[in-house]
C-alpha cells in the first residue's frame, strides 16, 4: 500500500467520503480552484514588472546558476593561464591580475546591484502576500466568533452545560489584532536578551 493510500485510510477516506453532503464540491474541486487562483495571482504579479525588474530578475537567475560558476571558472583560468606566462600566447595582464582583480570588483558590484533590486521586489510580494494573510486570518476569525456565538446561543437554548465555560466566553470576545500585537511586542520587550 502507498503512503497515500495509507494516509487516506487513517483519514477514513476509502473509496470516497458517503457523509460528504450532496452537490458539495470535493476537496479536488477547492484544491483545484486554489492553485488557479495562485496561479492567476503570480501571473498578474509578473505582468505588473517592468523592463527593468525583468532585466533584473533574468541577471539574478543567471548569477545563481551553475552555468555562471562554470563560464567564471573557465574565463579565470584562461585569463591566469594566457598572463602567467605558462602559455606561448602575449600576456597583457600580469600576475596579480590587477585588471582581472578590477574587472570582477565591478562585476560583484553591478551583480550585488541587481541581487538587492530582485530582493526588493520579492520583498514587496512578500508584504503584499502577508497582508493578504493577515486580512484572511482576521476574516476567518471573526467568521469563528460569529459561528461560535452562534453555536453557544444554541447551546444555552437547549441548556447544556458546556455553553457555561468561561473559556468559551473569552473565545466568544472578538479579538484585536492592534491589541495582540501590542501584547507581543511588551512580552518580547520584558524578555531577557540572549
Amino acid at each position: 500500500m502507498r503512503i497515500h493510500e495509507l494516509l487516506k485510510v487513517q483519514a477514513g477516506d476509502v473509496g470516497g467520503n458517503p457523509a460528504a453532503e450532496p452537490g458539495a464540491p470535493s476537496m479536488s474541486e477547492a484544491i483545484d480552484r486554489n492553485i488557479e487562483a495562485i496561479v492567476a495571482l503570480r501571473r498578474r504579479a509578473e505582468l505588473r514588472k517592468t523592463g527593468q525588474d525583468r532585466l533584473a530578475d533574468r541577471i539574478t537567475w543567471l548569477s545563481g546558476s551553475m552555468l555562471f560558476l562554470y563560464l567564471h571558472a573557465g574565463w579565470f583560468g584562461a585569463w591566469i593561464v594566457v598572463n602567467s606566462g605558462a602559455h606561448p600566447l602575449w600576456g597583457f595582464d600580469p600576475y596579480p591580475f590587477g585588471l582581472l582583480t578590477m574587472i570582477v570588483s565591478l562585476e560583484a558590484i553591478f551583480l550585488s546591484t541587481f541581487v538587492l533590486i530582485s530582493q526588493n521586489k520579492m520583498g514587496e510580494v512578500a508584504d503584499a502576500r502577508a497582508d493578504l494573510d493577515l486580512q484572511i486570518d482576521l476574516l476567518s476569525e471573526y467568521e469563528i466568533t460569529r459561528i461560535l456565538r452562534l453555536v453557544d446561543a444554541i447551546a444555552r437554548k437547549m441548556e447544556i452545560a458546556e455553553a457555561l465555560d468561561p473559556e468559551l466566553v473569552a473565545l466568544e470576545k472578538r479579538t484585536s489584532a492592534g491589541d495582540v500585537m501590542d501584547e507581543m511586542a511588551n512580552r518580547l520587550k520584558e524578555r531577557p536578551p540572549a
